[in-house]
């Protein structure tokens, strides 16, 4: 019996071990598409961004995005971000040389207490005003329905993108350490159809 018993130990002992190991292996976020190679910028400085954003947003204004010293992705990336609030933060990702942008997010840092229920209604207000800025045309309440719908589709995912269009909108879900919504352009490619039609 206890032979039984030892050789059943030897034979599960390994597989448990793997098992373990392979639940603490660390889950690798997907590289964001704007550090791809040739990935597309939107046609806007940040600095001419900003200009437009805070003409078209009153009472929201974005001041100077201050340059992040990084040593990650520095020959073809200038990083860049803006404190709006404690908890409410505007950060980029710009074209070196350029400043053109490949990627503008905001990002949310939840708070709890009685002040919470406010600060997400403002972290979504200007969650809504950075979808217009990317997308013309679309009033306060379609900004806002679109927002929930990303932040609905989003719920329970770490890493969540769609794409509508030429605009790839990200959500990033890391709890407590925050939330953050990013615009960012996509290269479209001509269809066949088109092609052959042309020719």
């Amino acid at each position: 019996m206890n032979h039984v018993l030892l050789t059943l130990l030897l034979f599960l002992l390994p597989v448990t071990l793997c098992q373990t190991a392979l639940a603490e292996e660390p889950v690798v976020a997907p590289t964001a598409p704007y550090l791809l190679p040739g990935s597309p910028t939107f046609d806007l400085t940040i600095t001419q961004f900003r200009e437009k954003f805070n003409a078209d947003n009153p009472g929201m204004t974005l001041n100077e995005f201050r340059a992040i010293v990084s040593s990650r992705d520095k020959i073809t990336l200038t990083r860049a971000a803006t404190k709006i609030n404690e908890n409410l933060y505007a950060s980029t990702a710009l074209e070196r040389g350029t400043l053109k942008i490949k990627s503008m997010q905001i990002t949310w840092l939840p708070i709890q207490g009685p002040e919470q229920k406010a600060a997400k209604a403002k972290a979504m207000a200007w969650m809504a005003a950075l979808l217009r800025a990317f997308t013309p045309g679309i009033t306060e309440k379609q900004s806002m329905e679109r927002l929930t719908t990303l932040l609905s589709e989003s719920k329970s995912k770490r890493y969540y993108q769609k794409s509508e269009g030429a605009i790839r909108y990200v959500v990033a879900d890391n709890g407590e350490k925050g939330l953050t919504l990013a615009v960012e352009p996509i290269k479209l490619a001509l269809s066949d159809t088109s092609d052959a039609n042309n020719k």
